[in-house]
């Protein structure tokens, strides 16, 4: 009953607020100014909207409505965000200050406070296992993806929804229940998992091996099944979308970057999912069920364990199998974004569309290859070890290819220095920083001797952690007047990426030294030893200064998210001046995105400061022939098949909204 009762509380707050209140005030939007590119509705285009459902609970909770269900993929991101790094900060405390005391903490943690006053060591591991699999599975491809994917995508090709609403409310539910599931692990009395994110067998295979093993595990199994499930479902849907539902004269060759970024973040899904969820359905045969796909007659404890034929190092292979290309599944929205927000915000085209493209095409395909990097010191063969080297490195080549054309674009742009454009030139720094930690790492001479030390934490934390969470951050501010139809407050903006932006190269470049040093990652403690407590426990405690300044900055988000969603400055219908087709729709978001036809596609999204042009943008609804003193001689020549593109009909997946 309790858990039942919060389901549908938490239900209703995240249909609530995801909808925004803005929305539900009068006047949205600057008072009597009308929406100048769709300048009104006639009697015969609101019948488009007729099927638009009135019932609170299918508009706002069980909505099938794509841009309402990102915003609920966000509220519930942001929510396993401070989930997940309060749980970070407590065992960062433990790092930097083992001998404090924290008897304070009692009446939160219970019984998690040893009768000495301190983090009882069994917790400490449940706190990393459930950060790694809220930050990395909730937060940064859940949140991150679900959110921008469901709003951007219909929106920028010219779409009334997903291709299927229905599936996409599916999507949402199943994480919602996952997350559920999820959250009641840290609270069983038999523990929470704490067996690392990775959820490796043996340890994990056998209910009776620590504390978390139990009930606990088996939550998180349940847990990370739905959530599998939620992706399959949600990934079918946005490839489908971007295949069949664009808008007429919108080709691949004019797809926003973002989409680009989408569309092959759902392949990479919808192909290494499903082989982790054959890994943890196994884990829990063997768990529950006797088999022996990991286990083997190991000796446990002093004892033989009565299974035979089982290896745990085939789990290992099937996890990296998703393992890797999830690195690319929360990097690959975030440059999506990023190559938007340097295009509207340097006021020129994005630099080699092209190879963007291209770069982002042969990172999805090389990062099925080069999952065996994460187990050089596995016992592989050395041959299949210098296999997989080589491949990892040169995946730094399409990597290196994103990197010189944000670099180039930057150069010599009129750069307008807003929140959202700080993040995502923080974003590339991060993307710097651990591709070239990265590159140490894919040298399996290195590697074998920085495995599973500091090293490894900081190298993921500015790649995944950074590039990831930067992204998702600039999204919002950059999208946050199309959500919401407010402003977030730009000075507040600015004091939370500094303050972020600093306090995350203070909290993880010190972890390279500390790895160099030798320093294990998932220890408890140091003060056993001699030369880690005296030598760099002052580091240790420094980190967990940053990491308390982190924190301190990311509230300042929480508030300016929040307060801006009530009391923010109302937005104008395109505050950043940008070209895709989101702008082009109502203000006040409608079901269906647009009243009447949809608008037709004639040029690619960057026209940006165009030579003669009357402005220093041009969207892409806007023909050739209305831009005759802009347009370049090639240009020129597609003026006739604008007439063309203006005599198609309508298919009817276009004139009935879902």
């Amino acid at each position: 009953m309790f858990l039942t009762g919060v389901l549908i509380i938490a239900a209703v707050l995240i249909g609530w607020v995801s909808t925004g209140y803005s929305q539900l005030r009068s006047g949205r939007g600057k008072e009597g100014s009308p929406d100048t590119i769709n300048p009104g509705t006639t009697p015969a285009e609101a019948e488009e909207g007729k099927h638009e459902p009135h019932s609170i609970i299918r508009k706002y909770i069980f909505s099938e409505d794509h841009k309402t269900i990102g915003k609920q993929y966000m509220i519930t991101g942001i929510f396993w965000a401070v989930v997940g790094t309060t749980l970070s900060l407590l065992f960062r405390m433990q790092l930097g200050f083992p001998d404090m005391r924290m008897d304070w903490m009692r009446p939160i943690l219970g019984r998690w406070i040893n009768e000495s006053g301190k983090l009882d060591p069994e917790f400490y591991l449940a706190m990393v296992t459930m950060h790694g699999t809220i930050m990395i599975f909730f937060v940064l491809t859940a949140g991150l993806s679900g959110t921008f994917s469901n709003f951007l995508i219909p929106l920028q090709i010219g779409a009334r929804d997903m291709a299927s609403g229905f599936l996409n409310m599916l999507s949402y539910w199943f994480f919602f229940v996952a997350s559920l599931v999820m959250f009641t692990a840290l609270f069983l009395e038999t523990g929470p998992p704490n067996g690392g994110w990775t959820a490796y067998p043996p340890l994990n295979a056998i209910k009776e091996a620590a504390q978390g093993s139990a009930m606990g595990m088996t939550y998180w199994i349940a847990s990370m099944a739905l959530f599998i499930i939620s992706q399959l479902l949600a990934g079918i849907n946005y490839i489908t979308t971007v295949i069949n539902l664009r808008t007429r004269g919108m080709s691949f060759s004019k797809l926003p970057l973002t989409v680009w970024a989408f569309f092959l973040t759902a392949v990479l899904g919808l192909l290494s999912f499903p082989v982790l969820f054959s890994a943890v359905l196994l884990l829990l045969f063997d768990r529950e069920f006797g088999t022996s796909f990991y286990l083997s007659d190991l000796y446990i404890a002093g004892e033989a364990l009565p299974n035979l034929g089982g290896n745990p190092i085939v789990y290992q292979h099937l996890f990296w199998f998703l393992g890797h290309p999830e690195v690319y599944i929360v990097l690959l929205p975030a440059l999506g974004i990023t190559s938007e927000i340097f295009a509207v915000h340097c006021r020129k085209p994005i630099f080699g569309y092209r190879a963007m493209v291209a770069s982002m095409i042969g990172i999805t395909f090389l990062a099925f290859l080069v999952w065996g990097h994460h187990m050089f010191v596995s016992g592989m063969n050395p041959f299949l070890g210098s296999i997989f080297m080589f491949l990892t490195l040169i995946i730094a080549v399409p990597s290196a290819v994103k990197v010189f054309n944000y670099l180039t674009t930057l150069w010599k742009g009129n750069i307008h220095f807003t929140p959202q454009m700080l993040f995502s030139i923080g974003l590339v720094s991060f993307f710097i920083t651990g591709g070239l930690t990265g590159l140490i790492l894919g040298n399996s001479v290195i590697d074998i001797h920085l495995h599973d030390t500091y090293f490894v934490v900081a190298h993921f934390h500015f790649v995944m952690g950074g590039v990831s969470s930067f992204g998702f951050l600039a999204g919002i501010y950059h999208w946050y007047p199309k959500m919401f139809g407010r402003m977030m407050n730009p000075t507040l903006g600015h004091i939370h990426f500094w303050g972020l932006f600093i306090g995350i190269y203070l909290l993880f470049f010190p972890m390279h030294y500390m790895g160099i040093a030798g320093f294990p990652r998932r220890y408890y403690a140091f003060t056993s030893y001699d030369f880690m407590k005296d030598v760099f426990g002052d580091m240790n405690r420094f980190i967990t200064l940053a990491a308390i300044l982190v924190h301190t900055a990311n509230v300042t988000f929480l508030f300016n998210f929040f307060y801006s969603m009530f009391y923010g400055k109302k937005a104008p219908q395109n505050p950043w001046k940008a070209n895709t087709l989101e702008w082009t729709s109502p203000i006040k978001l409608m079901h269906g995105n647009w009243p009447g036809e949809i608008p037709a596609v004639y040029r690619w999204p960057y026209d940006y400061s165009k030579p003669g042009a009357k402005e220093d943008f041009i969207p892409q609804n806007v023909p050739y022939s209305q831009t005759p003193e802009s347009n370049l001689p090639h240009e020129n020549e597609l003026i006739p098949l604008e007439t063309q593109i203006e005599r198609q009909n309508l298919n009817d997946q276009f004139k009935q909204p879902h």
